[in-house]
């Protein structure tokens, strides 16, 4: 009988992130681990939905903007002469990290070039939109001591 996930169990998921038009936006092929129910990062609608599944399931998780990305922050998207901005930048995709004059820096990304203009965007690629994980259960087991004392290395993803 396979373990079921619960609480200080040792988990392995592979997923994709899709768009409400069912467009892949992201796909994590090597399975991303975390400790259930230990403080994880991941977001609490996916951990509360994996409660009680087991290796081999899959589920489906739809997060309107609210509850994942947050919503679009026009005001994180700016806009400049292309001949305003160094040439490493002029590339689509190109990040940037700014720093405010309280020094909170935050990473922008160049999402438009045209026109002689280049337009950087500080929201996360998947702000406003609603999206769906679907998540495989690849493994799950009890954590080792060590585990549940020290977490796992890449615990922090689906945040």
């Amino acid at each position: 009988m396979s373990e079921k996930i619960a609480k200080n169990k040792f988990v392995a998921l592979t997923y994709t992130i899709t768009d409400e038009d069912d467009n892949i936006l992201e796909r994590i092929d090597m399975p991303i681990h975390y400790i259930h129910g230990a403080h994880s990062q991941i977001i609490d609608k996916i951990e509360k939905a994996l409660e009680g599944h087991e290796e081999g399931d899959e589920v489906q998780v739809t997060l309107p903007p609210e509850e994942g990305f947050g919503p679009h922050q026009p005001e994180l998207t700016f806009t400049d002469d292309l001949a305003n901005v160094p040439p490493q930048f002029h590339t689509i995709g190109a990040e940037v990290e700014f720093q405010n004059d309280q020094g909170e820096s935050k990473i922008f990304r160049v999402t438009s070039i045209e026109d002689g203009k280049l337009t950087v965007d500080g929201n996360h690629p998947f702000a406003g939109k609603t999206i769906t994980y679907n998540i495989t259960v690849r493994e799950v087991r009890d954590a080792t001591a060590d585990e549940l004392k020290n977490g796992v290395e890449n615990m922090n993803a689906l945040h």
